[in-house]
């Protein structure tokens, strides 16, 4: 049996920089994933099936829409393996779920049957998140998510990870931009978790004021966050998930306990940003 993680992706900046005249969105992002996400197995198998577990399976289609599936389809047909997805990040939640488990699947899949990964231009035709969801590496994407730089190092620091259960597709929120061209990021410059917070607390994720139009329990999600233990708060991607950012595993799991015990309905976890 092989095993991969599909470890939770976040967008600690998200900055829109223009529109191509094919209708796809121009991004630059500092994209780093925290160590909690789903789980992936893959054995040997003469059919391809996708089993769906775990505490997120719910709702999860498990025929031909499934970005799993999908990903498989991209080594070419008739391929045989028994795929077991334990399902851990909700849905439409903006920390990369279907991209992440996609990227795993094609890891995986790649050990499991000998093959080289596909081509970088139809691993994007499972979406933009998919690319740099293949390395749980920090990273700067830009492009249409196409182009992938190793970011500068990030300090040790720990993630609480907020979802209001609300799921929030990201078409509405990519239409509800007030505008699409914006500024790039900030070169990255800075010295230890002060320095990070400080850097990232002059970018933006510029999908975050028409996503809390359309879920204003993404507000709610900040407001849970802020505080004196966590010195930045913000949403991921498209939403609805939002992030806190602790310089300790300790503070980070304090924060978490206290929004949990605070709303108890929430989705709420803790947990090391990978390095």
């Amino acid at each position: 049996m092989i095993v991969e993680r599909a470890p939770a992706k976040i967008n600690l900046a998200l900055h829109v920089t223009g529109l191509r005249t094919d209708g796809y969105h121009l991004l630059d992002s500092l994209v780093a994933f925290a160590d909690c996400g789903d789980v992936l197995r893959f054995e040997p198998a003469q059919r391809l099936t996708l089993e769906v577990t775990g505490p997120m399976a719910k709702g999860v289609p498990t025929g031909a829409a499934n970005l799993i599936l999908r990903a498989a389809g991209l080594f070419g047909p008739d391929k045989g393996a028994r795929i077991t997805l334990e399902k851990h990040l909700p849905h439409a939640a903006g920390i990369g779920g279907g991209s992440a488990d996609a990227a795993a699947a094609l890891r995986g899949l790649s050990r499991l049957w000998g093959l080289p990964l596909p081509a970088p231009e139809a691993l994007l035709s499972l979406g933009a998140d998919v690319p740099v969801c293949l390395s749980p590496a920090p990273q700067i994407m830009s492009g249409i998510g196409e182009r992938l730089t190793p970011a500068p190092a990030l300090p040790a620091c720990h993630a609480v990870l907020v979802n209001p259960r609300v799921a929030v597709p990201t078409g509405p929120v990519f239409a509800g931009l007030a505008r699409k061209e914006n500024a790039p990021l900030e070169a990255p410059d800075w010295q230890g978790f002060t320095g990070f917070v400080t850097w990232l607390a002059r970018q933006r994720n510029d999908l975050e004021p028409p996503a809390r139009a359309f879920a204003p329990a993404i507000g709610q999600a900040l407001d849970a966050l802020t505080g004196e233990d966590v010195p930045l708060a913000r949403m991921s991607g498209s939403g609805a998930t939002c992030f806190g950012l602790c310089e300790t595993q300790a503070e980070a799991d304090a924060a978490a306990d206290r929004i949990a015990a605070q709303i108890p309905g929430w989705w709420v976890r803790s947990a090391p940003i990978l390095s």
